[in-house]
């Protein structure tokens, strides 16, 4: 039995036969038309062959894993008799003619489970032609053309060879095979030649053009008569356009109510937007100019800092490019007509005297040897060694360039130089960060390069946008510049950012190591309080760390034939397409188990070590794994040989696995930790300061005058942003609150005006109590704040109060255009 996909709750395809043939570069040539909302142009993709495709999956030396399910295959609608001897470097006339090829867009249905027989690159050349599969979505892929790089002078210079007239077609092949191998592995010190002669091959004319066939996940590629992908085209260019409804964009309006378009971190991730290799182990390099309106911003994932070039009236082309190898997922792009929010003084005395210190820091440590492939490594230059604050810059809409200004700015090189204090080296040479349009669907994302926030960040006090800011700059090194090679091991991401988060925000604040360790555990409990509510209303299944299998791989839905891939995590098929678990799955975007099961795991770790001793680890495990794809026994291995000592305490790497990574619920040492947070001075303070209110409400019911003596008797004391948080949250278990008493505490902590999580609990407190002088205050929420809004429809519609659910109805009616559409989707589920 075949599962059928269910785009809106299934597990994500990824169809790229990255172990036949891998992108080693892209080249993107884009214009975007806001009037039509489509970008269209080319991409081209330069390819190296692999021999041997179980290696592809062994990044960092582990064992070859293959997994010999989840095989894409393709039917092939041409196939006339021909071997890779005869074939032509651009087919039969650089042209073909068969009627039955396809060069448009053909909607078709395609298993993704099928048996190893089924891959189209087998040892010994079978009947079938291969195919190139890509991963691909909603695009209008108009050609697929071959390109000959031997027409390129350059090429030919790399070794000293040069072309001979009267060559065998098949000697011709090679040779442009081997001339292409040769710019692909250039050394890193000959990039600019290398990405000089990348450009010159993307715009050479396309000598034939190659049937293709398309489905809903992928486009296939095909040249007739090739068996292998040894002899399969190493140079295509792919001639398409985006669909106005593609998932990959966003096409919206700014604060300002001027047009936008972003990539949104989309569940699709890219492949919306170009067709490409979406697999993590994918790794590449690109070029993008990017055309677009004279009076727009283009900002994208590159290491330059690129100026508009008036290429027509009205229209300026952007150029960048990237030299570190990362995944096509990390691609980021965004256009608009926001505006840089700059300082008078952008470089300050301050900021100089926090380099140079940092800078003694770093350079008494030892640099370790990178083990990554060859390109321009950060890690290995000395002036990138001690730069603790990288150039950055801010962009925001008109409106909220000065809040930009007056918060956002200031705090950015802080926090650079906290992570820098700690981790060492910036893996990216610069930084833009961008306040995006109110539907965003998260507080913030961080690429390569730049860095999205939401506007929630610049409410209240600079709180919560450092903290945001601190995490987001940790995604640098965890996430980025160290990827999981398995996409459902999100901890390796998203727990290191939110361990780390408290660490630089602890240092950009110069806390001593007392004040650090109290907010570390107060933190610890309120992210402890939220675990515990999210694991008792999600499934078992979403609540592990690592991938679980199908026991009856044709029939994956069938409920409780799950268990943990264990050690085998990462496996791929033969032909190196694989399957995102639960990857579509709108449930699942919401969820922070990832985050919180992450930071306890890291946090439990560092109480067996030490934070001193830990803290240098993760140094040296940066050094050794960056830009490289990782497991979670790569780092857990790693830790364990470094420290032996864990071991003689008992705690093993099997113990690990199985309460932390793949056991659902909440994991026993986390269990025996918790009560231990509730004797933390601030939480005792937090307490000391409920009792107070408890008090003040009971009072607060008997009568005017009681009322009176009660305001004028209880001093309450300023709490800290968090504790404010928890304050509330130790309110919304009280069963009732007065009106006076909600008017009291909202005027007591000016409650309107606090960051977005205590204005959150706020709301929540006023939907509990049914507070409708305050419902002001949740319609304002949902329509500014709606990364966090969603759990409020929820709640709204959930009391079954006419007035409740009116007002989540027209808010949601208000602003449904410009929400995220999985947030829309999940919220009209809610309450229609």
């Amino acid at each position: 039995m075949e599962p059928n996909l269910d785009p809106s709750k299934d597990d994500l395809p990824l169809r790229a036969n990255t172990n036949h043939m891998l992108v080693k570069h892209y080249v993107l040539d884009l214009a975007v038309h806001f009037q039509r909302k489509v970008i269209s142009g080319n991409i081209v993709l330069f390819f190296e062959s692999r021999k041997d495709g179980h290696k592809l999956c062994n990044p960092a030396g582990r064992e070859p894993c293959v997994q010999t399910v989840s095989c894409f295959p393709v039917t092939t609608t041409y196939s006339p008799p021909s071997d890779a001897s005869n074939a032509g470097a651009c087919g039969s006339g650089g042209k073909d003619t068969d009627k039955n090829c396809n060069h448009g867009n053909m909607e078709t249905t395609s298993r993704i489970f099928s048996s190893k027989k089924d891959c189209r690159d087998t040892a010994e050349p079978g009947n079938e032609d291969f195919v190139l599969v890509l991963d691909c979505c909603d695009l209008s892929v108009l050609k697929v053309e071959e390109v000959d790089a031997t027409v390129v002078p350059g090429i030919w210079d790399l070794d000293g060879q040069c072309t001979e007239d009267g060559l065998s077609q098949e000697r011709s092949n090679r040779q442009q095979r081997h001339a292409l191998h040769k710019l692909e592995t250039l050394p890193a010190r000959s990039w600019r030649e290398q990405h000089d002669l990348f450009l010159q091959c993307s715009r050479v004319p396309g000598c034939g053009e190659l049937p293709f066939e398309m489905d809903s996940w992928s486009l296939q590629i095909r040249k007739p008569g090739i068996k292998r992908a040894r002899y399969f085209p190493h140079l295509v260019r792919i001639w398409y356009e985006t669909k106005p409804d593609g998932t990959s964009v966003r096409w919206t309006k700014d604060q300002s109510t001027r047009p936008c378009v972003y990539t949104m971190g989309s569940p699709i991730n890219n492949r919306a937007l170009f067709p490409c290799q979406e697999p993590p182990v994918a790794m590449s390099t690109w070029q993008a100019n990017i055309q677009a309106p004279a009076e727009c911003l283009v900002l994208l994932s590159g290491e330059n800092t690129a100026e508009p070039v008036q290429i027509k009236e009205g229209v300026s082309s952007w150029f960048y490019y990237v030299t570190m190898p990362m995944p096509a997922s990390t691609f980021t792009i965004a256009v608009g007509h926001w505006i840089e929010a700059k300082l008078e003084d952008s470089f300050t005395s301050q900021e100089d005297s926090l380099l140079t210190s940092s800078a003694e820091e770093t350079c008494s440590s030892s640099q370790l040897p990178c083990s990554h492939m060859d390109y321009p490594c950060r890690f290995q230059k000395p002036a990138a060694q001690v730069q603790a604050v990288i150039p950055h810059r801010v962009f925001a809409p008109h409106c909220l360039k000065e809040k930009s200004q007056e918060i956002l700015l200031p705090l950015l090189p802080h926090c650079l130089t906290a992570a820098h204090s700690v981790l060492g080296t910036h893996p990216f040479p610069r930084l833009d960060v961008l306040l995006v349009p109110a539907g965003f669907s998260s507080l913030g994302m961080a690429s390569p390069h730049i860095m999205f926030l939401s506007q929630s960040v610049l409410a209240g006090k600079k709180h919560l946008c450092g903290v945001r800011l601190c995490h987001e700059i940790a995604h640098a090194w965890f996430g980025l510049a160290i990827g999981a090679q398995d996409w459902t091991e999100e901890w390796i991401s998203e727990g290191f950012a939110t361990f780390f988060e408290d660490v630089f925000w602890s240092n950009a604040q110069k806390l001593p190591q007392k004040e650090a360790t109290e907010q570390y555990e107060l933190k610890a409990l309120l992210r402890w309080r939220r675990l515990r509510e999210e694991l008792q209303n999600s499934e078992e299944e979403l609540q592990v760390l690592r991938r679980w299998t199908a026991l009856h791989v044709f029939d994956s839905s069938v409920p409780g034939l799950y268990k943990p891939n264990r050690e085998q995590t990462g496996e791929v098929s033969p032909s190196g397409a694989s399957l995102v678990k639960h990857g579509l799955n709108p449930s699942k975007i919401f969820m922070q188990v990832h985050y919180l099961k992450g930071y306890f795991l890291l946090r439990f770790l560092s109480s067996k070590i030490g934070e001193e001793h830990y803290l240098k680890f993760f140094r040296l495990f940066v050094q050794k794994t960056h830009s490289q794809l990782i497991l979670s026994q790569d780092f857990l291995q790693m830790l364990l040989e470094k420290f032996p000592e864990i071991k003689r305490q008992g705690l093993t790497l099997d113990m690990i696995y199985e309460d932390w990574l793949d056991s659902p619920g909440i994991p026993k040492p986390l269990l025996e930790e918790s009560d231990a947070w509730l004797e933390n001075q601030l939480v005792q303070e937090v307490k000391r300061e409920v009792a107070k209110w408890i008090q003040f409400n009971q009072r607060n019911r008997k009568g005017t005058k009681r009322k009176r003596r009660a305001e004028e008797q209880v001093i309450f004391k300023e709490v800290l942003p968090d504790q404010l948080v928890l304050l509330l949250e130790f309110l919304l278990e009280e069963e009732s609150l007065s009106v006076g008493t909600l008017r009291w505490l909202e005027g007591r902590y000016c409650l309107c005006e606090q960051d977005a999580e205590v204005r959150h609990r706020w709301c929540e407190l006023i939907v509990k109590h049914k507070h409708t002088a305050a419902y002001k205050d949740v319609e304002q929420f949902l329509k500014t704040d709606q990364a966090m809004g969603v759990y409020l429809y929820g709640e709204l519609m959930v009391h079954e109060d006419a007035r409740q659910q009116g007002l989540a109805k027209s808010c949601f009616r208000s602003v449904h255009e410009e929400m995220d559409p999985t947030s829309k989707k999940v919220v009209e589920e809610m309450i229609l």
